[in-house]
């Protein structure tokens, strides 16, 4: 975007100062992002600007890259522009992932023609506030975003609220992150509370939707606000939280084994004080996804009349027990506090996903 008056008059461009400017169109001749004068906004109406943005975004996907993750997107507000760019993506390859990292209602953008998805900021926020708890530090305000502590039925809200504003295909498509470069890392806004974080991975790895770990968060890496949480892996593996590390992976392996984490149908069973409690179905395969945020060991006591039959046994996947449906509830195991489970119906074949 060019100051016309300065190209008609053939007054100079200026070249790329190192300093941000006050009004880029005025002092440099042509617009910056946010005034910063190495990053010129693009006029994706001029046909050669726009032919030769789709032509990387080609290039890219014949290389090999799977998909696209667009910084702010909506400051191309050319909506014609991006159905164009979906059509140049799905034409290379019809699988490609496009997510736009977009905090707020993303709506205009999920439509089926531009974006698959986006970057589940809210998502995000609701496990920071239900698995922080009262140990969240609320004086960060990410993305400019209030955080604040969640008992089970908030968080319910917040799920529900987040599963109603987009379609299905959308959400399943959701990238569910729990930190990013943008944001101070999970570990420093609980203020170093593992427990809070390994719950925040089992949920992440369980709920609807496409999990998204940020470097370094899996072997408890901290950091505050950017740059401080775009800090140097610690490639030395002395370093890492082993126990932490293992945890990941366990999750990990629990969601590529069970399609149901993956893809199934999602209904919430629960929510009462500091427990949270979920079902995953895809076919066959029935799994119920419990969350206790509290110190107090919950004795399981979820409603499952409609969804499970009287009788049915169901055995932990990250623990020994097993429970079993009596009286139209899901019984006869604990969950500790600060900690999650994962029941699979006993007559289900698929193998725990520990690993």
């Amino acid at each position: 975007y060019f100051d016309e008056e300065r190209l008609r008059a053939g007054t100079p461009i200026v070249a790329y100062p190192a300093h941000p400017v006050r009004d880029s169109l005025a002092e440099l001749g042509y617009r910056a992002w946010w005034d910063l004068p190495a990053l010129p906004k693009l006029n994706t109406g001029t046909p050669a600007v726009r032919q030769f943005i789709l032509d990387v975004a080609r290039h890219w996907l014949e290389f090999g890259a799977d998909g696209w993750r667009l910084d702010v997107p909506q400051e191309i507000d050319d909506d014609d522009f991006w159905r164009e760019f979906r059509r140049v993506v799905k034409g290379v390859n019809p699988e490609a992932y496009i997510v736009g990292e977009i905090w707020g209602d993303a709506t205009r953008w999920l439509q089926g023609d531009m974006f698959d998805a986006v970057m589940n900021y809210p998502f995000s926020r609701a496990a920071l506030g239900f698995c922080g708890g009262e140990h969240l530090d609320t004086s960060h305000r990410p993305g400019g975003y209030e955080l604040r502590p969640l008992d089970g039925p908030q968080f319910a809200d917040a799920v529900e609220a987040m599963l109603a504003r987009y379609s299905w295909d959308v959400s399943l498509a959701q990238l569910n992150l729990i930190g990013s470069h943008d944001t101070p890392r999970f570990l420093t806004l609980v203020r170093g509370d593992r427990d809070a974080l390994k719950l925040a991975v089992l949920l992440q790895m369980t709920f609807v939707g496409a999990p998204c770990i940020y470097y370094g968060d899996e072997v408890g890496m901290s950091g505050g606000p950017d740059p401080d949480c775009r800090r140097a892996f610690p490639w030395d593996s002395a370093a890492w939280d082993a126990d932490l590390h293992a945890h990941y992976r366990r999750c990990i392996a629990l969601r590529r084994a069970h399609p149901a984490l993956r893809r199934g149908e999602f209904v919430a069973l629960y929510a009462a004080g500091a427990v949270y409690a979920f079902l995953r179905r895809l076919g066959d395969e029935v799994l119920v996804v419990v969350l206790n945020a509290g110190a107090e060991t919950y004795h399981l006591a979820v409603p499952v009349a409609g969804q499970l039959d009287e009788g049915a046994r169901l055995r932990n996947l990250l623990g020994a027990g097993e429970a079993r449906v009596a009286a139209g509830r899901l019984v006869g195991a604990d969950v500790p506090g600060r900690s999650g489970a994962v029941f699979l119906r006993s007559d289900d074949k698929n193998t725990p996903g520990a690993g």
